[in-house]
C-alpha cells in the first residue's frame, strides 16, 4: 500500500504515515489500560487532528474507520482471552468495550460466525479477523503491524547477533576471574550520552539487561530498568544465569525474524512514553551498535586487567568460520 500526504484542513498537509503510527501507538496503549474511555473524537485529538480529517486518513491507510479498526482488534483480543484465559464472558464484552453480554455475543457471532461460549471449546482457532491493513492484536497486550516489504538474505546479520551473544558470555566468564576491585575500578573513557562512570561489572551488566529490555519490549511485558552504578553489585553468577536465559532467546528470536523474513515488520513498544512503532530489523541494529560500543571498551579493561586471552572482539572471523 502506498502512503502519501493528504490535506489536512486549514492549508496544511498530513502525512499520512505518520498520523496512522501515531493512531496505531494509540490504540495499542490503550490495550494496555483495563478501562480506555477514548472515543472517535478523543483518538482525532491525540493525533492533532479534526475528527473529519482523523476519520478520512485512517480510512485511506487502514481501509477501514478508526472505529472499525478499533473494534476489530478489541474483538480479536476478546476471542485471544476467552480461548486461554478462564475469564467470565461478561468481563471479557465488558473490556472489548460492549454495554452487555448479549450486544457483546451478538457483535462476536457476525465477526466469528460462533458464540463466544462456542468459540471456546475449540483452543486451537485462529482469532485473526481480516483486515485491510494487516494490522492484529498480538498477544498479550499489543498490536502486530504488517512488513512493508519482504526482507530476507539476513544471515550475516544472524551470525553477527549470535556472535554478540557469544562474545557477551565470555566477556562474563573472563569478568569472574577478577576481584571486586578490579571488577568496579572506573573506566576513564567513556562516551557521554550513551555511558559514562563506567565499569567492566556495569558494562556486563547493561549488556545483558539490554538484551531483556528488547525481549519484553518485543513480547509486550513490563520492563524495569535495573539499577546500574558505582553502588549497584550485581554478581557475576547472576549475570551469567541471566544471560544464558535471555541470550538465547533474543538468537532465537532474530533466527526466527530471518527465516519469516519480518525484520521489516514493526511492533508497538509500550514500554516507551508514549508508546513508540520501530521494526524489528531497527530494532536488532540498534542492539548490535550500542552493544559494540561496550564489548570494545570490556575487551580493552579486561586487557589492562592482565586478561589477554579474548581475541574474538571482531566478528569477522567468527561469521566467515560458523563458530
Amino acid at each position: 500500500m502506498s502512503i502519501k500526504s493528504a490535506p489536512g484542513g486549514w492549508g496544511t498537509v498530513v502525512d499520512m504515515a505518520d498520523v496512522f503510527e501515531k493512531f496505531v501507538a494509540v490504540v495499542a496503549a490503550g490495550l494496555r489500560e483495563a478501562d480506555d474511555p477514548l472515543d472517535g473524537a478523543g483518538l482525532a485529538g491525540r493525533v492533532h487532528l479534526s475528527r473529519f480529517h482523523f476519520d478520512r486518513v485512517i480510512g485511506a491507510v487502514a481501509g477501514e474507520s478508526p472505529f472499525a479498526f478499533r473494534r476489530r482488534v478489541l474483538l480479536e483480543r476478546a476471542a485471544y482471552r476467552l480461548l486461554t484465559e478462564p475469564v467470565a464472558v461478561l468481563d471479557v464484552a465488558v473490556e472489548a468495550g460492549y454495554g452487555s453480554h448479549e450486544a457483546f455475543t451478538r457483535a462476536f457471532a457476525r465477526a466469528y460466525g460462533m458464540s463466544p461460549r462456542e468459540w471456546r471449546r475449540e483452543a486451537s482457532r485462529v482469532f485473526f479477523l481480516a483486515a485491510p491493513s494487516g494490522v492484529h492484536f498480538q498477544p498479550p497486550a499489543g498490536l502486530r503491524l504488517p512488513a512493508r516489504r519482504k526482507v530476507r538474505g539476513m544471515d550475516v546479520l544472524v551470525r553477527m547477533v549470535e556472535h554478540h551473544v557469544w562474545l557477551t558470555a565470555e566477556l562474563i566468564e573472563r569478568g569472574a576471574r577478577l576481584d571486586a576491585a578490579t571488577l568496579d575500578r572506573p573506566i576513564e573513557l567513556s562516551v557521554e550520552g550513551i555511558d559514562d562512570d563506567i565499569s567492566i561489572r556495569y558494562l556486563l551488566d547493561r549488556l545483558v539487561w539490554q538484551e531483556e529490555m528488547w525481549l519484553a519490549s518485543v513480547e509486550d511485558r513490563p520492563f524495569q530498568v535495573p539499577e546500574c552504578g558505582r553502588e549497584v553489585v550485581t554478581p557475576i553468577p547472576e549475570l551469567r544465569t541471566r544471560h544464558a536465559d535471555a541470550g538465547a532467546r533474543f538468537v532465537a528470536l532474530v533466527n526466527q525474524l530471518n527465516e519469516e523474513g519480518r525484520f521489516d515488520e514493526s511492533f508497538v513498544d509500550t514500554t516507551c512514553e508514549p508508546p513508540r512503532v520501530f521494526t524489528y530489523g531497527g530494532m536488532v541494529a540498534h542492539v548490535l551498535t550500542f552493544a559494540a560500543h561496550r564489548r570494545s571498551l570490556l575487551v580493552g579493561a579486561f586487557y589492562t586487567a592482565g586478561i589477554t586471552d579474548l581475541n574474538a572482539g571482531d566478528p569477522m572471523h567468527f561469521v566467515a568460520e560458523g563458530n
